[in-house]
């Protein structure tokens, strides 16, 4: 079982010494000030050979169980998409039992494996070729998104520096914003100018290097975060989103947008879990919303179990579980997760982000009712399914009741009750467009569970298996990791300023900066 994939690194993770103890050490300790001849004579190749291991950590999509520690064990199950039904021992995160060495791998391989190389890159490009520079900063936006979206107050400002501090969530949002008016305005003179592309042979997405797609990818990125930050600081929100969505290169308007990444060995990580390790299952939350709303992209999501012939089956997370198969033949993966590309963002995301700026009363270029149906329709398209407009129609029908046919007990009424077809309230329809959006994401449980913990939405089944001490609320859920075991055996000043910063014990149940304890609106 998955239990055995697991495997111990020997890396050095602590953040005082990431820029020096990865697998190319001369490469990134060489620290040149200026651009020498011989960069210039190999095509800036001592700057793009920096960018591969973005492409290849910011999801995992080459090392299954490096995938299943950054994510899988963590956000997957918490998100409702999918679970693992193993007990895993005394810590298990899905039964809030939060497993530190687990929980542990996002962090340390985020510092090691993306942000130090990216630190060099600023080093070699900075002032010098700044279309790499730029370029450089849309990934560290990106991955620290999801780095403090895991765990608050991190280092972003003061990376490479002797004393290694931890900037609160708040500074870095607004450092992000920053990064991406930088980035952005580069990359657009250069559009303007028709400079030919130097990211070409560098690029590892489908983009091929083209500047426009990235800016479009950058402004989409600075409307997610914008939206992140809506219930705590809702100017800034407000300001940010309006940027993205007015810019003159503008977000992510077609399927052709998307941002995705082909895996450098043709794996999806996640299809291996599932199948090959038979470990990986559809979540009761799927069944419940994806088969009450008779959704067609049920099949292209996940295959019928062997349990209930040809019917699809999740398993409920946070239950107890008797033993490593008694789920076994449970709805596994089916083709989303088969080609061995991972998507980084979507349009129909960006229809969902926008939907609800509209629904905020912000300047999205559209009502929020047709962004919403845009959205869905973005969705079925990407995911190559007929059936759009009668399933936006769709007034009565709506999630379903979870019934385990292994354990009574674990049975459950539908949570969720809303329907597709746009509503009436602000509230209603929010929680339509959450819903709509989790569908949308999927695979991406990170993504997923913060929009949940930002919004309550869309509801979901609650575990029953609640083995945190009462440290944990079995209501709200798990808000957060706790801090990497490495920073805090190795940077106890770093670790002291973060805790500070978030304003409350390092544990599960602490609220983020934007996890604001409020009404939606």
């Amino acid at each position: 079982m998955i239990l055995n994939k697991i495997k111990k690194t020997a890396l050095c993770f602590s953040l005082l010494a990431a820029v020096s103890c990865t697998d190319n050490f001369e490469e990134i300790n060489t620290n040149p000030k200026e651009a020498t001849t011989q960069q210039l004579d190999q095509d800036y190749n001592s700057i793009k050979s920096l960018f591969k291991p973005a492409f290849n950590r910011m999801y995992i999509c080459d090392v299954t169980w490096q995938y299943q520690l950054q994510q899988s064990l963590q956000a997957d199950g918490w998100s409702g998409y999918m679970t693992t039904p193993v007990a895993f021992g005394a810590f298990n995160n899905h039964d809030y039992a939060l497993n530190v060495g687990w929980n542990s791998f996002a962090w340390d391989d985020a510092y090691v494996n993306i942000i130090a190389y990216l630190y060099k890159v600023e080093q070699r490009s900075k002032g010098k070729f700044d279309q790499f520079y730029a370029w450089s900063l849309i990934f560290k936006a990106a991955t620290m998104q999801r780095i403090t979206d895991m765990y608050g107050p991190a280092v972003y400002s003061k990376f490479g520096a002797d004393a290694v501090t931890y900037d609160s969530q708040e500074e870095i949002y607004k450092q992000m914003f920053k990064d991406l008016d930088f980035a952005v305005a580069e990359l657009s003179k250069r559009i303007t100018a028709k400079e030919k592309t130097s990211f070409a042979e560098t690029d590892l997405s489908t983009y091929e290097g083209d500047y426009t797609k990235w800016v479009k990818y950058a402004n989409s990125l600075r409307l997610r975060m914008a939206m992140r930050i809506s219930k705590v600081n809702p100017v800034l929100a407000k300001a940010e989103a309006e940027k993205a969505v007015n810019d003159p290169i503008g977000v992510f308007t077609t399927v052709a947008d998307l941002m995705k990444v082909k895996s450098p060995v043709n794996l999806n990580v996640i299809d291996v879990m599932s199948h090959a390790w038979a470990g990986l299952f559809m979540g009761a939350d799927m069944e419940s919303i994806l088969g009450g709303y008779e959704d067609p992209r049920i099949a292209k999501y996940w295959e019928t179990s062997d349990v209930t012939s040809g019917q699809y089956k999740g398993v409920r997370t946070g239950i107890v579980y008797p033993s490593g198969t008694t789920y076994g033949k449970f709805s596994k993966t089916a083709a989303r997760t088969k080609n061995g590309e991972i998507t980084w963002m979507s349009t129909a995301e960006v229809y969902f982000l926008r939907a609800e700026g509209a629904l905020r009363g912000w300047n999205m270029g559209g009502a929020a009712k047709d962004l919403y149906e845009a959205g869905i329709k973005a969705s079925f398209d990407q995911n190559g399914v007929e059936g759009v407009a009668a399933y936006t129609a769709n007034n009565v029908k709506k999630p379903k009741d979870y019934a385990d046919p292994i354990n009574a007990a674990n049975n459950a009424a539908a949570v969720s009750k809303v329907t597709v077809a746009w509503g009436a309230t602000k509230e209603e329809n929010l929680e339509k467009i959450i819903t709509q959006k989790w569908i949308a994401t999927y695979p991406d449980g990170q993504e997923a569970w913060s929009e949940f913990r930002r919004t309550g939405y869309p509801k979901l089944f609650r575990i029953t298996n609640n083995k945190s001490g009462g440290v944990i609320s079995t209501e709200l859920g798990v808000r957060r990791l706790g801090y990497s075991q490495s920073e805090i055996n190795n940077n106890k000043v770093g670790v002291e300023s973060g805790i500070a910063k978030l304003g409350g014990p390092d544990n599960g149940a602490t609220r983020l900066w934007w996890d604001v304890n409020k009404a939606n609106f």
